[in-house]
Order: C-alpha cells, then structure tokens, then sequence
C-alpha cells in the first residue's frame, strides 16, 4: 500500500509554473530519489509535500488523508518532516536544543536524543555546542537528527550533499544508509547522481518541472538516467 500518492502536482512561484502535472506514489519503507539539474523543480516538489509552499493544482494523499491545503505544521503532527536546503539550524542553540526543539511536535515513537546520537555518532560529542559553530556536515547530521525527533513516517531531504566536503558526504550518507535500511520511507533530493542511486529504491528524474523518467533503481541504468537529467532525448 503506498504511504504517499501525488496526483497531477502543479505548483508555480507567482505565475512560473515551477512543477508541472507530477504524479507518483511510494510505498513504506521505499527511497526515492529526486534527481534533475538545477530548476528542474525538485526543491519546490519538496516543499509542495512538506506543506511549504501551496499547489496551484493536483493533489497530495499521505497515509490515505488528502493532505493538499493542510499547513506545514499538521503535515509535521501527521509524520512529515522536512530537512531543508540550507538546514536552517537555530544557530544561537547548541545541538541538544536543536533536537530537543523538535519534540514539541508531539508524535510518540522510537526517535530520541539517544537515538539519534546511535544514528548520528559524530554529534555525541557536540551536544553542547553552538550549532551555528558546526561544520557543514555536523550541520547536516543535525539537520537530520532534528527532523527524526518529530518522529516522522515519511521523512524530505533537500540536497543532502550540497556544499558539504567529500568526508563529510560520506559520513553523512553512511547514516542515511543505515536509516533506510532501518525502514525509513524517504524522498532524496540529490544531484549526485551516483550516490542518489546507490541509496535509492526508486529513482525519478525532473526536467523543467516534469518527471520525464521514473522507475525502480534496478530497473534503470545510470545511460538512461543521464539522458533524462540532460534532457538529450529531445535532441
């Protein structure tokens, strides 16, 4: 049974259609990943599931509920999180109130402090630190930790590699490894595409707002990925 059902998306920043009549669905336990080049629309599909930014049309079904005018904050309290492009810590706060900040959402569950410095090993030590004093890939794993505090059934990361170190990458991805083999239901928006299919269940490709490619990680190959990124199937 599918977790998430999209159905005919469209969402626009003023009148620039930015997503474009996008459907899919994803199952419990499934990764997908959300590959495209710049402005193909991935961060606004994101932010359209999280309930950051409204549709203009279509519609968006989480756990069998319409949740297409719900606010972001219902969408939370139902098990939604999102990890932002940028991450958007409280930078004034150390890591423990960061994650601790996120309680407040209210849903019961496994994810705890504990629990995610068992997920998370590299922010034990820096529990009491300022997270505006971080590292890039401290500030993910923060990020991430954050969201797993509100104990979500379905979690969003926005461009988990994004401006971050190659150490910090694999860190970062070896506890996302560990959460999808967890169980975790996850949507990955990433342009690395070559981590993005490693970690994927399923892997859908945007271009100027549309899924023009879409399908099982094993069912595709990196030529047939690369040829929707780019596009070159227009040529």
């Amino acid at each position: 049974m599918s977790i998430l059902e999209v159905h005919g998306l469209d969402v626009r920043h003023g009148l620039l259609p930015a997503v474009r009549d996008v459907s899919f669905e994803l199952a419990e336990s499934e990764t997908l990943a959300l590959v495209g080049a710049n402005g193909a629309g991935k961060t606004t599909l994101l932010r359209a599931l999280a309930g950051a930014h409204r549709p203009a049309g279509g519609r968006i079904v989480f756990d069998g509920r319409d949740i297409t005018r719900l606010w972001a904050h219902r969408r939370v309290a139902l098990g939604v999180a999102l990890v932002p492009e940028g991450r958007r810590l409280f930078p004034s706060m150390t890591v423990e109130e960061n994650l601790k900040v996120a309680a407040g959402a209210g849903r019961k569950g496994p994810w705890n402090v504990r629990a995610v410095l068992d997920a998370f090993p590299i922010l034990a030590p820096l529990l009491h630190r300022r997270a505006g004093a971080l590292s890039g890939g401290e500030q993910q794993a923060t990020a991430i930790g954050r969201a797993l505090m509100t104990n979500p059934r379905l979690l969003l990361l926005d461009e988990v590699s994004l401006g971050l170190a190659p150490v910090a990458v694999e860190g970062v991805y070896r506890s996302l490894t560990s959460l999808i083999e967890s169980g975790a239901t996850i949507v990955l928006v990433e342009q690395d595409l070559a981590r993005a299919m490693n970690v994927a269940t399923r892997v859908a490709c945007m271009l100027e707002g549309r899924i023009v490619l879409e399908g099982l990680r094993g069912d595709l190959t990196r030529e047939q990925v690369t040829t929707a990124y780019f596009g070159l199937a227009r040529a």
